[in-house]
């Protein structure tokens, strides 16, 4: 919270290059499944949540944008591909998985449904694993050095040596 006790939230890329912050409520959360949410996020569907209201301050670099359709920008980090945002004339979204806490922001409804691929419903039943229990993994996790940006923010990005 900030000293005026509005909510504070931050996030960013996984490279680093680009962070941001928001003060302020944030609005509806949503899963959009229409095929150009799927392919801007590279995924089954994308998670957005509106900014509208509240302040959106880039605190380190900015998106590259892509005019995705005569309505839209998609943005997104130009240095490791990280999809950030979706802005049309009614405000800007973020990306959910970019904020430093995604817990804390639930989707409420879902939009795009006619392209929702049809084994997306069927996801949640399946067998779950923690990472480190894969055996074929857990040896390549062993040695493994992340350079993917810490969910907080920081002074400087990339760290002056990296081994």
């Amino acid at each position: 919270m900030s000293l005026d006790n509005k909510p504070v939230y931050s996030g960013g890329c996984q490279c680093g290059a680009v962070r941001f912050h928001v003060e302020g409520a944030l609005g509806e959360a949503s899963i959009c499944h229409c095929r150009m949410c799927q392919k801007a996020s590279g995924n089954f569907y994308a998670a957005l949540v509106s900014v509208r209201d509240a302040k959106l301050v880039w605190t380190r670099g900015e998106p590259k944008r892509f005019k995705s359709s005569s309505h839209g920008f998609r943005g997104f980090c130009e240095a490791c591909g990280t999809p950030l945002t979706f802005e049309a004339p009614e405000g800007t979204a973020l990306a959910i998985g970019a904020f430093d806490d995604p817990s804390v922001i639930a989707p409420s409804i879902q939009w795009g449904i006619e392209a929702k691929l049809p084994y997306a419903d069927g996801i949640p039943a399946l067998l779950g694993a923690e990472t480190i229990t894969d055996e074929e993994t857990s040896s390549y996790l062993a040695d493994l050095v992340s350079y993917q940006h810490p969910d907080h923010d920081t002074d400087q990005w990339p760290p002056k040596e990296r081994k």
